[in-house]
């Protein structure tokens, strides 16, 4: 087990204007434990997880992060540094489509990962005694009644499936519901749009379970897409990211970020090849937006929410929009 301590400051991303006038809470040291290993029988092999917290404070509420495909608990420092030094705990699973896993496509499991994703995220807060007890200093500082679920890319999808959305079947019929009350506010990063006639040849051959239904996903979340954003697995271009917030009902805000691909700026990581967009700013912006939205969304401060609506809206050259409904 790897025991890390990060000191984190403000001057993390410094360069930009605009998101600095979203203001934070003062950053606090941040411990990171890994792997903390939770028992999956039926997964095939035990689920690993990371999980980064703030070394001060109490009644931490808790932040579950679904990977993007390939990736794994390591990835997304710049967005998890951020939120754990700034209050949240953080817990990052290994999905069985990480690239640290090599499984391979004959895998009998392969066909399923979209399901087993869902298994991993539901486990992990079925397991809070255990991954409290397995960071040191943790125990007994974690709000359990304030739970949120972020994701990017594939992970978003995972995360809306347990907000309400549902997959459609091969007759538009929709599938398990298979969200989970426990999570309270969702933050979906550059999450793919409905299927069918929508999807790329490839996507519909190769991913079948891509064919969400937003219809049922009630909980409060947060959309992010990338103006940019054109995937390989959609005939549509960038606005396909923002379904997932105009055919969903409920509360919920999009975030269009100006210039943003995939990468949103640079999230999967610090200095990452698979970016292509890389913004420093961007990436600021997010870190901030993000933070001040699950602060709000789990009634723990509306005032930080609307003021960064408030820069965005007032500023001269954004970064991007925020609009809700």
């Amino acid at each position: 087990m790897v025991i890390e301590r990060v000191i984190q400051t403000q001057s993390l991303f410094k360069k930009g204007t605009l998101s600095m006038n979203i203001n934070v809470n003062t950053p606090t040291p941040v411990i990171s434990v890994k792997p903390v290993v939770l028992s999956a029988p039926e997964r095939g092999e035990d689920l690993q997880v990371r999980v980064s917290a703030p070394v001060t404070g109490r009644d931490l509420p808790i932040l579950v992060f679904s990977h993007g495909f390939g990736s794994s608990m390591d990835g997304y420092a710049p967005l998890v540094d951020f939120w754990a030094a700034h209050g949240f705990v953080v817990i990052q699973p290994t999905h069985l489509d990480s690239r640290t896993l090599n499984l391979p496509p004959e895998d009998p499991r392969t066909p399923l990962i979209w399901r087993l994703r869902v298994d991993d995220l539901k486990r992990v807060l079925d397991q809070l005694d255990r991954i409290e007890a397995s960071v040191p200093g943790l125990s007994g500082r974690l709000d359990r009644s304030r739970i949120a679920a972020a994701g990017h890319s594939w992970g978003g999808q995972t995360v809306s499936t347990l907000l309400g959305a549902r997959v459609l079947d091969a007759d538009g019929q929709p599938g398990e519901d298979m969200s989970d009350p426990r999570i309270k506010a969702g933050v979906l990063l550059a999450t793919t749009g409905k299927g069918g006639a929508d999807l790329s040849p490839f996507a519909a051959e190769h991913f079948p379970f891509m064919n969400p239904s937003f219809e049922d996903m009630n909980t409060p979340t947060l959309v992010v897409a990338g103006d940019q954003d054109q995937s390989m697995l959609s005939n549509r271009g960038p606005d396909w990211f923002t379904d997932p917030y105009f055919l969903s009902p409920g509360s919920k805000s999009l975030l269009t970020l100006f210039g943003g691909e995939h990468s949103l700026g640079g999230i999967p990581g610090y200095n990452v090849t698979e970016t292509t967009d890389e913004s420093p700013e961007r990436v600021a912006l997010l870190q901030r937006v993000t933070w001040a939205y699950l602060r709000s969304a789990l009634g723990l401060d509306d005032s930080s929410w609307q003021a960064a609506c408030a820069a965005l809206g007032e500023s001269a050259n954004p970064l991007g929009r925020v609009e809700s409904k």
